[in-house]
């Protein structure tokens, strides 16, 4: 749904209105490429190959932890035009950007912490020749509610090379209710 903003359409927020992301607790995060363009490498034989995009896209995401204290990487996948993936956000309170400004973020939200990753993979883009790389605006994210829902999705992301045959001319089936 979309609502007049200044004489602008504005998308109205995809989060829960009544939930804290600064809170503790394990979410599930879809990011897209811009127009689901296949930026981050190809699948092969059902495995995921990255390219250099792809390459950096997943170190900036395995050092999430080393800028901030209070999150945890669990399962991800890496996919040509996507990223699924869950952060476990701890009951920690300090800890810094990625760009290590002198700013320090008390119990960082689920927002700051994938704004601040899909920047830094957006600026090594910018500067090493690929300025034709972008992410969709926003992500797409699921609190994890119990065992079972966390064994579902860490299937999903597992099987996910597996099924890119099948889904990856519906962009749709990226945001897949898999539960």
């Amino acid at each position: 749904m979309s609502t007049l903003f200044k004489n602008k359409f504005k998308i109205d927020s995809t989060r829960l209105q009544t939930w804290d992301y600064s809170n503790p607790g394990w979410y599930f995060i879809t990011i897209n490429t811009k127009k689901h363009q296949e930026y981050l490498g190809v699948i092969k034989n059902d495995k995921m190959v990255l390219n250099a995009v792809g390459r950096i896209a997943e170190k900036h995401w395995l050092e999430i932890p080393d800028h901030y204290r209070s999150v945890e990487l669990d399962y991800y996948v890496i996919m040509p035009n996507h990223l699924h993936g869950i952060l476990i956000l701890n009951d920690v309170e300090t800890g810094h950007a990625p760009s290590l400004q002198s700013n320090i973020i008390r119990k960082p939200s689920l927002g700051n912490v994938i704004g601040n990753f899909k920047s830094a993979v957006t600026k090594w883009c910018n500067k090493n020749g690929f300025s034709s790389f972008a992410w969709q605006p926003r992500f797409f994210d699921r609190i994890i509610r119990n065992e079972n829902e966390l064994y579902k999705i860490r299937k999903y992301i597992d099987q996910n090379p597996l099924k890119w045959d099948i889904e990856k001319n519906n962009p749709e089936n990226i945001n897949t209710d898999i539960l």
